[in-house]
């Protein structure tokens, strides 16, 4: 079917869909989308929740009937053009962010398997993942968790057969092509390779999650030290609980 195209996601909601596959490429064109959505929808928007390929626009019915909305939308998308300083800018079109986090057996269990199937050395997986800036595509599953991509070839793995019933807080891990960090302790089916020491969702912080759609992130490489000078946890995942099957499909 022909996109972008809009879908009805209730009766005060239209999902906007883009795109048909994920892509680096796709996130210039949501966020002008969800720019200009703020400013056309004004006091009648409640809320824009991107992802990897579409938009969802939640706006007040008592302010604009679903025609109204669907119109507003389609003549928004009839001229859409990525707007390359505007993603620069403050705000809504994201911010560049750094990550400090402790690549170490101890809180990334998985970095032997990524050995494994990679046929790198340590180092050079560290320097993979740490090497270049990754944008987050999307919040979700938990509170502050973002999904960020796209990972680089070499460490792609699919997730746990059997996901662990507690991943510590900050874990760094991977999945497919996507990379993330657990905000909180939660259970979670993805490769952890290392640890944050970044407070990650927040209530007294503005927004509470410390990730936003459309951000541009970093991870740097600390050792022991610097990471629990920054307040990391070092205790290792095995004594936080989790039992999961490192087996892979």
């Amino acid at each position: 079917m022909q996109l972008p195209r809009l879908e009805v996601a209730g009766i005060d909601a239209w999902l906007v869909r883009l795109f048909d596959r994920i892509d680096d490429a796709n996130m210039p064109w949501i966020m002008a989308l969800l720019r200009r959505c703020e400013e056309s929808f004004g006091k009648a928007l409640i809320d824009l929740v991107p992802s990897y390929t579409t938009l969802l626009v939640h706006y007040d019915p008592l302010l604009l009937t679903p025609v109204e909305a669907r119109s507003r939308l389609a003549t928004l998308l009839a001229d859409l053009e990525p707007d390359e300083d505007g993603a620069r800018d403050e705000g809504s079109s994201g911010k560049a962010k750094e990550l400090q986090v402790w690549y170490d057996d101890s809180v990334g269990p998985e970095l032997e398997l990524l050995q494994e199937r990679s046929g790198l050395s340590r180092e050079a997986i560290i320097e993979a993942h740490s090497g270049q800036e990754y944008h987050v595509f999307a919040l979700g599953f938990a509170p502050g968790f973002a999904f960020m991509g796209s990972l680089p070839k070499e460490l792609v793995l699919p997730r746990l057969d059997t996901p662990r019933k507690r991943v510590p807080a900050g874990s760094v891990a991977v999945a497919n092509r996507q990379t993330s960090a657990y905000p909180r302790i939660s259970p979670g089916g993805w490769n952890l390779i290392g640890r944050t020491s970044a407070r990650l969702f927040d209530r007294e912080r503005d927004g509470f999650s410390l990730l936003r759609v459309g951000d541009r992130v970093r991870f740097l490489a600390v050792d022991r030290d610097r990471f629990e000078k920054a307040g990391g946890d070092t205790t290792p995942v095995e004594e936080c609980g989790a039992d999961a099957s490192r087996k892979n499909s």
